[in-house]
């Protein structure tokens, strides 16, 4: 187990993380499983869109000339030789003077130039009164509009909406290749954990890092196997760890990775040469552990006091399990915001400040009073920023605490993380850039 006391940037910490990620194996999953997963090939269309003229009206089929002088006060009649409903495979001549009626969607038939609205007619079914005048070509969806053959309809790497799903229905797919979402056992260690409901003795806490990771490898689109709490004995976490090797797609663990007297997370990987456990400039999150397992699993040691494990989970495992999914596009979106309080940030690192939302020109009396206010994200990273409007948004922290990585209870009014570069002071009135990490 490489130990290094270099300590490595964020970004280089990010950097690192990334590279255990590759795109999963694909499988082929039917329209109704397709939804949510990342699209592994390209889906194009055989056939033009539509596949022929069809009416985009409810209405008669007609010969364009034959109504090119219908009006209120001279209407023109014609005989209804068919009805048309949607679906209907019939062909029927519309000879001059003739008409068929029509609903949306049904083919145009031979003849048929143009479709009158049955608002503009009489509404009849065995001769028609047309109302109004109708250039030809009206009313007509014209065959290969929407697309030709050949035309990507949806490109891989593209996560799966409703409208996708129906983008490939539409072209006649019934199945599609995806990436397999990542399977991440979850493990939280400590001896002071204990399931959420169990009565506490004294020294003891709920369990509720293996709940967090468990929930954000989900909303990361991956399937979370939670396993913890687990206790702080080497041997059994080592085994349990090489027991999942090659049958997960990622370990997450919490706690365990600093230089305390039992950290169970280092000493259960001491003599893994693919794992390194190393510091990051940055602050909550320091201690962070990284690699491979001797099967190849990639493991991210993360630690253990709440807020850093969200923090950690945020800037290096989700980006990560992201590509894992297929996705090119691994970043949290962003905006540009205005500090309406200020803050002091550690010498040295970059600090990872949770903020909130809140109305602008609000800031609070005094700290304790934006304990209920919105969060956000700074990140030095401006690639994947969004330009600031004329009127950004404004934030304050989260909490009195500020960036404290225990102040777990108050992590529920984070909106993001605000990653100020290192060494530097915020003041009230200055920019930054968000990264949102709740809707």
């Amino acid at each position: 187990m490489p130990t290094t006391t270099a300590m490595r940037t964020l970004d280089e910490h990010r950097a690192a993380a990334l590279t255990l990620a590759t795109p999963l194996p694909t499988a082929v999953v039917g329209l109704a499983d397709a939804l949510g997963h990342v699209l592994a090939q390209d889906v194009r269309t055989d056939e033009p869109l539509p596949r022929w003229d069809n009416s985009a009206m409810d209405g008669y089929a007609v010969r364009a000339d034959d109504v090119r002088d219908a009006s209120d006060t001279s209407p023109v009649t014609l005989r209804v030789v068919a009805d048309l409903p949607a679906g209907s495979s019939g062909r029927p001549s519309v000879e001059p003077g003739t008409a068929a009626r029509i609903m949306t969607g049904a083919p145009v038939p031979p003849g048929a130039d143009t479709v009158v609205p049955v608002e503009d007619t009489d509404a009849g079914t065995t001769t028609v009164e047309v109302r109004a005048s109708k250039a030809a070509g009206q009313h007509v969806r014209r065959t290969g509009e929407d697309a030709v053959p050949g035309d990507l309809v949806v490109a891989a790497g593209t996560l799966l909406g409703p409208a996708h799903v129906a983008a490939v229905a539409s072209v006649g797919v019934a199945q599609v290749a995806v990436h397999r979402r990542p399977r991440v056992a979850v493990i939280s260690t400590g001896d002071e954990l204990v399931t959420p409901g169990t009565t506490l003795a004294h020294g003891q806490i709920p369990d509720s890092n293996s709940w967090l990771l468990a929930a954000a490898v989900r909303e990361a689109g991956g399937e979370a196997m939670r396993l913890g709490p687990v206790g702080d004995d080497p041997d059994a976490l080592r085994d349990l760890l090489h027991g999942l090797d090659g049958g997960v797609d990622a370990i997450v663990t919490s706690g365990g990775v600093s230089v305390g007297a039992f950290d169970v997370v280092k000493a259960a990987l001491l003599d893994e040469p693919d794992v390194v456990f190393v510091p990051v400039a940055v602050q909550p999150g320091k201690p962070q552990g990284l690699g491979r397992l001797p099967g190849g699993t990639p493991v991210f040691a993360l630690p253990g006091n709440p807020v850093s494990s969200f923090v950690s989970f945020e800037l290096f495992v989700r980006p990560a399990l992201l590509r894992m999914r297929g996705l090119a596009d691994v970043e949290r979106p962003t905006t540009t915001a205005v500090v309406d309080d200020g803050w002091r940030t550690p010498p040295g690192r970059a600090q990872v400040m949770p903020v909130r939302f809140v109305a602008p020109h609000t800031r609070p009396a005094d700290a304790s009073a934006s304990d209920d206010r919105d969060v956000a994200v700074a990140v030095q990273d401006g690639s994947h920023a969004v330009p600031a409007s004329p009127t950004p948004p404004h934030v304050v922290r989260a909490t009195a605490g500020g960036s404290g990585s225990h102040l777990v209870a108050r992590l529920a009014l984070a909106e993001g993380l605000a990653i100020v570069p290192p060494d530097t002071t915020v003041a009230a009135g200055d920019l930054v850039t968000v990264l949102r990490v709740a809707p």
